[in-house]
Parts: C-alpha cells; structure tokens; sequence
C-alpha cells in the first residue's frame, strides 16, 4: 500500500485526472476499475474520481508493488534529468520581479523562449522549474501530477515580464484573469519615425504558420481572422524615432509588432516587419514594462540594457 498527502500543487484538480498522471502508464479503464473495487481510496472512503482535490487529502492505493511500478513509470525523474537545465541561484537567468506561494513573474531577456518551440529547446519555462526545484518550492516527485507553468507568452526576441503559476490555484487564477483582461499589459517600444500624439487603433489580424507572420486587415476577410485592439501614448521623441507606451488590449501573436508597422512606424530592430537593419540592435526593441495587477499593483520590469543604450544614443 501507498499513501500519498495532497499538496498545494496538486489541490484544485479533480482525482480522476490526478491518477491519471500518478498512473500515466495505466488505461483510464484500469483507473476507473481501481475506484469501484476501493483499490484507490481518498480519504479512506470510496471515490469516483469527479472529486475535488484538497491540501492534506489522503490517497492510498492498495496495488502491488509490481503493478505500482509498471504503470507509475517516473517520468519526472526523466524530465528533470534530460530536460531542465542547471541553475546557479545566484546567478539566475532572469530577473525575479515579484514571487509569493503561487504566481512568479520575471523579467524575461530578450533571445529566451517563453516555452518550447523543439524537444531540446531551453526556454523560460524550463529555467523556472529548474529555478523552484533548486529553491526547494518543488520537490522533483510532485512534478509527476503537476508541473509550474508559465501563463502568458512573449515572443522570443521581446523582453519583460512573464508570469508563471507556482501551483494549480496560481496558474488557473492568473490564467483566467489574463482571459477576462483582468490584467492590463503595458509595452514600451522604440519605433521609427515620429509620433506626437495618443492614438487608438483597431483592425483584424491573420496569420500566416508558414512564415510564421500576421497580416493587418481593415476589415476581416474570413472566419479565422481574428480582432485586435491597441492603444499607445509617446512618452519622448528623438529625431526620426519614439519611445511609446502601447496598451496591449488584445493579446495576439505578433500584434503590437504588426500594428505599428502597419502605420508605417515598425519597432526599431523588427526587420520582419519592414524596419531598417541596423547593426547595433540583435532584435527588436519591444519590452513588456508593466502589468496592471486586478486589486491595483504594478509590476514593473527594468529596461534591458539593449533598450537603455538605444535610448542613450537616441537622446544624443
């Protein structure tokens, strides 16, 4: 017999879909057999499986070890040595900007992935895990029934904050805040040419996979084209470019970056779409700044150094 105690990452989720991961080996027709016959129990009561999970929940699963073994194969173990990357907590790849029991945000640097694009990448997310593993919020064996995630996406060449659910209860609420637009993102960008006053702009966006690039509609065309919001303010002009604060209304990919060249201003770096090639910019100078939190908090993350030397030279 096995006993297991409920924890914080692994409360909120219905048993069934908690087995299911504990048990990833098994068919969900053993599963279900297993809970008719009180071969799995929670609470030392008879379940079906629709229950909701509570921290300290007691599991106990009255299989033979052989049977445990065969279809509990332990894939974090796996995970964690093929997948997730060493970490120096003192020399972290990222900037922690605010961390408290459930939600993580950091100041994502400009060339890291958000999550995986291939099998081998490294991106935010594996740095995070290998981040509260190292830190000892996670411990490796819970990572096979609930595994931190990160709740919003950048692109790979655009910096700032990026928020990460630490447990179920962080991810599902920071996940559904983020949905409602609960929260309000804030990006500041420097794009060429000369803009002098606030601005509300709309239109539809379609997406092209294959070039892996989106396309700026007045009107929608078809079914998939999808509608967008932006609104920006200049907060400084130089001599042929503006530092602005875009309020991301819509979260769609590439939006702020194809919007503002659609108004023939692209984001300074962004050849992709349409701005100069210039050699002392690695990509484009887009960074998300800010994040309105739903009870009034600001999360604010710094300039990257990229960003603050462009301005510097800018101003002259």
């Amino acid at each position: 017999m096995r006993e297991l105690v409920i924890g914080q990452n692994e409360a909120g989720q219905r048993f069934d879909k908690y087995l299911k991961k504990l048990l990833s080996q098994a068919p969900g027709s053993f599963i279900y057999k297993m809970l008719r016959k009180k071969n799995i129990v929670l609470n030392d009561k008879k379940a079906d499986g629709t229950e909701k999970l509570k921290v300290n929940d007691t599991v106990k699963l009255y299989l033979s070890e052989e049977t445990y073994t065969k279809f509990s194969s332990d894939t974090a173990e796996t995970f964690v040595k093929e997948q997730l990357p060493e970490i120096d907590l003192m020399h972290l790849p990222f900037q922690i900007l605010y961390e408290d029991a459930d939600v993580l945000m950091i100041n994502k640097p400009s060339g890291m992935l958000s999550q995986k694009a291939k099998p081998d990448d490294i991106s935010a997310n594996e740095y995070i895990l290998a981040y509260l593993l190292a830190s000892g919020v996670v411990k490796k064996e819970n990572l096979n029934t609930f595994r931190p995630s990160i709740c919003n996406r950048l692109d790979r060449n655009t910096s700032g904050v990026l928020i990460a659910g630490k447990t179920l209860k962080g991810l599902q609420e920071m996940s559904k805040q983020l949905r409602m637009r609960e929260v309000k993102k804030f990006y500041h960008c420097i794009v060429e040419g000369n803009i002098t006053a606030s601005q509300h702009i709309r239109g539809y966006l379609r997406k092209d996979a294959k070039q892996n690039k989106v396309k700026i509609l007045e009107k929608p065309e078809d079914k998939d084209d999808k509608f967008i919001e932006t609104e920006y303010v200049p907060l400084e002009n130089y001599k042929h470019a503006t530092l602005l604060e875009v309020h991301l209304i819509t979260g769609r990919t590439h939006q702020i970056r194809a919007h503002l060249a659609s108004i023939k201003h692209p984001v300074m770096g962004d050849v992709k779409y349409g701005a100069k090639k210039r050699n002392e910019i690695t990509s484009q100078l887009l960074h998300a700044y800010r994040l309105e939190l739903e009870n009034g908090e600001e999360i604010i993350a710094p300039y990257p150094k990229e960003f603050k030397d462009m301005i510097k030279k800018l101003k002259g």
